[in-house]
């Protein structure tokens, strides 16, 4: 996510197992996953590493309501750039251990990108963590997989197939997923707005367990993070479930996310989303919906986010492959009826493995909105203004190992 460079904050699971092939793709370029390279072997013991750079140039027509233009470096286009480590190790019973560490950058300065932890607090001090997407542990086998720590969560990985841009870095609604989750991080936490700190926008979540399988097709699961308040386990806790089905040429999705606030124990996010995908040829039709309401610390409805996405992939020789998606997002909070609608056509070229060039246009027509109704309808770090129609042009590079 590129957080940072939205909001003047700058406001996808690495494992050893098969059941965990849909997970990797999110830290792999969008279609063509990189083979980890093995940096040290010692009897049953192997470490690797993998990454993805990814940079480019990014037009925009309006960046205001002055119409001013804007045209610069972008980092992570296609895909967020990433560095990480990984460890599996063989035990008895035919079970393995393995870690995750998995630090997100910005290619175009080299710097820790910013996070959506809380930071105004305790819980994560500068908010520039090193490990930002990973830092986890786990045990795997035939019965499934447990994780433990920081880690991605399995609502949005259960997306993966059915979103329409699969959730890429720019130009899909990665946005209005983590935007409208991202608030309740930033609240002051003796305020009433509302503030849970193991959420980093819907994607993330620290002290969590996660329980995955694979069962006959349907990849799932179930994670909890304890919100390690003092007297009640219920304050600043967060449920997470998320499953993908897959049969022959049709995949659906489905999950559900609760979050609550950290001193009531009030519901301050709940989301849920719902997916399908059809795959015929070279063609494959894709379409999800999510809703995403959040509330303040007294129950108070401040978001009420439908965003749904239909679109279709084209793979249309052996080296390119063409994206066309529409998304309609709006929030149907109380005394609000806003919405931004975004069309975007984009194209991949393979130059080479896990290696592409990729052109992407994004023609975004917002209605006049308020701050936090203009970042949830979004699929762009930097908001398109509102009250305006905004095209963005996006060419970058793409090397993934």
């Amino acid at each position: 996510m590129n957080l940072k460079k939205s909001s003047r904050k700058k406001m996808v699971l690495i494992s050893p197992v098969k059941t965990l092939t849909a997970m990797m793709m999110l830290s792999g370029a969008a279609t063509h996953a990189s083979a980890d390279i093995l940096i040290g072997e010692a009897a049953n013991t192997k470490l690797s590493m993998y990454g993805i750079l990814d940079a480019g140039i990014l037009y925009q027509d309006k960046v205001s309501t002055d119409g001013d233009e804007k045209l610069g470096l972008e980092t992570s286009g296609l895909r967020q750039t990433v560095l990480g480590f990984k460890g599996s190790r063989s035990l008895d019973n035919g079970m393995d251990a393995f870690f995750n560490l998995e630090a997100h950058f910005d290619l175009d300065t080299g710097m820790f990108h910013g996070t959506g932890d809380a930071s105004t607090d305790g819980d994560d001090s500068s908010g520039r963590l090193l490990f930002r997407r990973q830092a986890n542990l786990g045990v795997t086998g035939d019965w499934g997989t447990v994780i433990i720590g920081r880690q991605y969560g399995p609502a949005l990985l259960a997306h993966l197939g059915t979103e329409p841009r699969i959730f890429k870095e720019q130009f899909s609604n990665l946005y209005a997923w983590a935007y409208s989750q991202y608030f309740s991080t930033v609240n002051d936490p003796a305020s009433t707005d509302g503030r849970n700190a193991n959420n980093d926008v819907g994607i993330f979540f620290k002290n969590a367990v996660q329980y995955r399988n694979n069962i006959n097709g349907l990849d799932f699961g179930v994670l909890y993070s304890f919100g390690g308040q003092e007297g009640s386990q219920k304050e600043g806790d967060v449920i997470a479930i998320g499953a993908a089905y897959n049969t022959g040429p049709v995949t659906l999705s489905g999950s559900y996310q609760n979050m609550r606030d950290q001193q009531t124990a009030e519901d301050v996010v709940t989301s849920w989303a719902l997916g399908a995908a059809y795959a015929v040829g070279d063609l494959n039709f894709k379409t999800n919906f999510m809703n995403t309401e959040n509330n303040d610390a007294n129950g108070n409805q401040i978001l009420d986010l439908d965003a749904l996405g239909v679109g279709m992939d084209w793979q249309w020789n052996e080296k390119n492959s063409a994206t066309i998606a529409y998304y309609v997002n709006k929030d149907k909070a109380p005394a609000k009826s806003v919405e931004t609608k975004s069309l975007v056509l984009s194209n991949e070229y393979t130059i080479g493995e896990s290696t592409i060039v990729y052109a992407q246009l994004a023609h975004v027509d917002a209605d006049e909105m308020g701050t936090i109704s203009r970042y949830a309808t979004s699929i762009v770090a930097s908001p398109a203004p509102a009250g305006e129609t905004t095209t963005l042009i996006n060419v970058g590079f793409n090397f993934a190992f």
